[in-house]
């Protein structure tokens, strides 16, 4: 009996230095991301008298800002990729997040892809494996082309001898 159920090739993985360029633009986004979100915030804060907001937000300290970009870091990884499959620099270098299968991950798994990028030396550590926030989250980072034509060609051998109904 054949197996029916598509298994992910791993020739489809995106390679380290395109995972590299995904790391450098998504740090672009989410700095961008947070920018807009401050002078919207700002401007908020100027139209209903919230003196203290602004006050804060030009005195803000190292730390108060580092936590600010983690919290804009998992928003934007929690939307983009929870709503897309991909981030911004995934849509740019043409690839996608996907389980064994070739699926979109499920939430929880791309949400605990999202809390290992908090892991210290994460980007570093697609240099010598697959990197800890796809292993440990189960997931893959593939080419979008070649992953659809590998399930199709998957799908079309499987009709390899199966009897055609008529109607």
């Amino acid at each position: 009996m054949s197996n029916s159920t598509y298994i992910l090739n791993e020739d489809l993985v995106a390679n380290n230095w395109i995972r590299l360029a995904h790391y450098f633009l998504d740090i672009i986004f989410i700095l961008l991301t947070t920018f807009v979100a401050s002078v919207f915030f700002a401007i908020i804060a100027t139209f209903l008298g919230f003196h203290e907001m602004l006050f804060w937000m030009q005195n803000l300290s190292d730390l108060e800002g580092k936590l600010i970009f983690i919290f804009f870091s998992l928003f934007y990884y929690t939307v983009t990729e929870g709503l897309f499959g991909r981030s911004v620099a995934k849509f740019i270098t043409g690839t996608v997040v996907v389980d064994e299968n070739g699926d979109k991950p499920s939430f929880g798994a791309l949400f605990k892809r999202t809390l290992c990028r908090l892991i210290p030396f994460d980007a570093l550590s697609f240099f010598g494996s697959r990197g800890w926030h796809d292993s440990m989250s189960d997931t893959y980072v593939v080419h979008k082309k070649a992953l659809s034509e590998d399930i199709r060609d998957f799908n079309d051998f499987k009709l390899i001898g199966a009897q055609e109904i008529e109607e």
